[in-house]
């Protein structure tokens, strides 16, 4: 017998024991039957799941909300109440980007260290201040400023919940909670444009604008849900106060089982980023990331003015509402690729096929002049955009194995992903057809997006072959369970998700 076959021999045995100071909780269902197990592990689920994932989806829909609106404010007069050009306005979506993007990378360790409790009701109270303060702005350095404070205090919510949510569910389990929790950003679109149209109607009232109210009101309901987010954000599986002694102890070992370290108490430790750095996994996917983060947030902040000049001279509340039924869409397929990727474990395929829709879409965009085939084209490119976000973070997490080096990773990509919203800030000046915007888009896509999940799966489906065949065996010699543990994906028995 092997060393690897001793140590998966010894992993089934090892109920309520201790492996060189890793403690490992006994089982307290260990005197039930399967189908018993099985029954209190999928109510434990769905525990977990009305507990956790409907208070997030309301914080990520206000955060894509708040980054977004800038695109509804544009279209109800904020260009020209402020007197900014198109290249001023371009440099206020962009400057978002860079404060985003620099402070990201960080923010998985601080959500470690100072408990998710307490770290994402903070940074929303003050995201929720600077766009209340946008409304308040009255010339362009005020934007700009306001803008820069937003990126920096929203930079910690969509890593950190996709590292939290990692950091609750097994595998298999996780790409369908990502996929809802990203959904909400679809949502936002929709929820934003009707309700951009609704506080448009208060133009003039306390003589502000009706781009104005659209900020504040936003603004003041993200600072309201984050006081009371206090009380509704838990912290992770080992201090979480909702759950009792025997869930805990269920939570811990079936992420165990998953072989999944992300329960315990790692200390952090400089050797975790330099682990994520040597990662060919990560530089990857951080180029499969920006080919879908940097079409998403153009078609997020330019869906407006894309409808608007379309030839149908829609007044300004219109154009809101026809920006709705794409977002609505794109969030069904979102949470659809969710279930089909987690129980086909085809995440690779599942981005090829969804980015295709998107290319077909934008493709469209630049070949058509008809108004009611670029509407079309639009659905289109939402379809081929949202699903492929949620399902790239959930491949990344399911293939990266280590509390810290996980957050690492996703930090690293989530923050490239975003750095390139410079770029979709800076793409969309040829009204009415924006060629040189959609040719940029369906270039990240095809070559990005497209491209790199197909090298991906290639290399991955490569790797999982070689460790089926006990080709890395050998990197198991001589260790111990624990020292196997602390491998993490590089472990032999680790299989990647395709």
């Amino acid at each position: 017998m092997s060393d690897l076959e001793k140590h998966e021999s010894s992993r089934d045995e090892r109920e309520g024991t201790s492996i060189e100071g890793v403690s490992i909780l006994p089982d307290p269902d260990a005197h039930l039957s399967q189908e018993e197990k099985d029954k209190i592990d999928r109510r434990l689920v769905w525990k977990l799941d009305l507990v956790l994932i409907p208070w997030l989806c309301l914080l990520y829909l206000l955060a894509f909300l708040d980054r977004t609106n800038i695109g509804n404010a544009k279209v109800a007069g904020l260009l020209d109440d402020l007197h900014l050009s198109t290249g001023q306005y371009n440099a206020a979506l962009s400057i978002f980007f860079v404060s985003y993007s620099l402070f990201e990378p960080l923010t998985n360790v601080l959500l470690k260290r100072l408990k998710p409790s307490l770290f994402i009701p903070t940074i929303m109270f003050f995201w929720g201040a600077s766009m209340t303060g946008m409304g308040f702005c009255y010339n362009y350095s005020g934007l700009l400023a306001a803008r820069w404070f937003l990126g920096l205090t929203e930079a910690g919510l969509f890593p950190g919940v996709n590292y939290y949510l990692s950091c609750w569910y097994k595998r298999s389990e996780f790409g369908v909670r990502a996929a809802i929790f990203f959904s909400a950003a679809a949502l936002a679109g929709s929820f934003g444009g009707l309700l951009a149209a609704a506080i448009e109607k208060l133009d003039g009232k306390g003589n502000l604008a009706g781009w104005r109210w659209i900020f504040i009101l936003e603004g003041l309901l993200t600072v309201v849900v984050a006081v009371v987010s206090y009380w509704m954000v838990h912290d992770f599986p080992d201090d979480a106060r909702f759950l009792t002694e025997d869930d805990r102890a269920r939570v811990i070992r079936r992420l165990k089982l998953d072989q999944q370290s992300s329960a315990e108490h790692e200390e952090w430790n400089a050797k975790y980023l330099y682990a994520g750095l040597k990662d060919w996994k990560m530089w990857l996917g951080m180029v499969i990331y920006m080919g879908c983060d940097m079409p998403l947030y153009a078609f997020s902040l330019f869906l407006p003015t894309i409808i608007q000049e379309s030839g149908w001279n829609t007044s300004v509340i219109r154009t809101q509402l026809l920006s709705v039924p794409p977002y609505a869409a794109a969030a069904v397929l979102t949470v659809v690729i969710g279930f089909v990727a987690d129980r086909t474990r085809q995440r690779g395929l599942c981005n090829i096929i969804v980015s295709a829709i998107g290319i077909v879409g934008f493709i469209l965009l630049i070949a058509s002049n008809d108004p009611a085939v670029k509407y079309a084209a639009t659905f289109l490119g939402a379809l081929g955009i949202y699903p492929c976000i949620s399902n790239t973070i959930t491949w990344m997490a399911n293939n990266v194995e280590g509390v810290y080096k996980r957050g690492v990773v996703l930090g690293f990509v989530i923050g490239w992903g975003n750095l390139n919203g410079i770029v979709s800030s800076n793409i969309f000046f040829d009204a009415p057809r924006y060629l040189e915007g959609h040719g940029v888009i369906l270039a990240y896509m095809i070559l990005f997006l497209f491209g790199g999940s197909i090298l991906m799966t290639t290399l991955l489906r490569i790797e999982n072959k070689k460790r089926r065949e006990g080709k890395r065996d050998y990197l198991a010699e001589g260790k111990s369970e624990a020292e196997l543990d602390r491998m993490g994906d590089g472990r032999p028995d680790f299989y990647y998700t395709t």
